[in-house]
């Protein structure tokens, strides 16, 4: 087994500490030196011009499965030159009435450097992407793969 570390950084920077005042901008720091800025989503006084959680989390889920299936599709003998995925994360109540990202759909636009997989190797091939995420494998969030558009 792994770990995985983390370290969120925060200070008031100088402002009021109430509600509406103080800041919601930090840093989180990884491991080998990567700083990202972040900061609450915009309707929970954040800074839009930073990521949020949220977004992150469907950053995270995106790119978990993005990787796994890179994997399967090499080790299938497909290549793949360009893999976008514009996901999209829906927070609502889930069935407990809290809030959560209960649903994050994949839209996955693939640049095939070859022969492409037809539909049902395709299928399968984000069928074991999602089975092999370790993100998805972790989280009661509903993962969907869209249909090409």
């Amino acid at each position: 087994m792994t770990e995985h570390r983390a370290t969120i950084v925060w200070n008031r920077q100088g402002t009021e500490f109430t509600y509406k005042e103080y800041t919601r901008d930090h840093v989180w720091k990884f491991e080998g030196g990567s700083e990202v800025r972040a900061s609450a989503a915009p309707k929970y006084l954040g800074n839009d011009a930073l990521v949020d959680p949220e977004q992150a989390f469907v950053a995270s889920l995106s790119s978990c499965h993005m990787l796994t299936f890179l994997a399967l599709a090499a080790r299938d003998g497909f290549l793949i030159d360009n893999y976008e995925d514009p996901a999209v994360g829906f927070m609502e109540r889930n069935d407990q009435k809290k809030i959560a990202i209960t649903r994050v759909v994949l839209h996955p636009k693939i640049t095939w450097g070859g022969e492409p997989p037809n539909q049902k190797q395709l299928d399968e091939l984000h069928h074991q992407a999602h089975e092999h995420c370790f993100i998805a494998s972790s989280v009661t969030t509903k993962i969907e793969v869209a249909p090409p558009a």
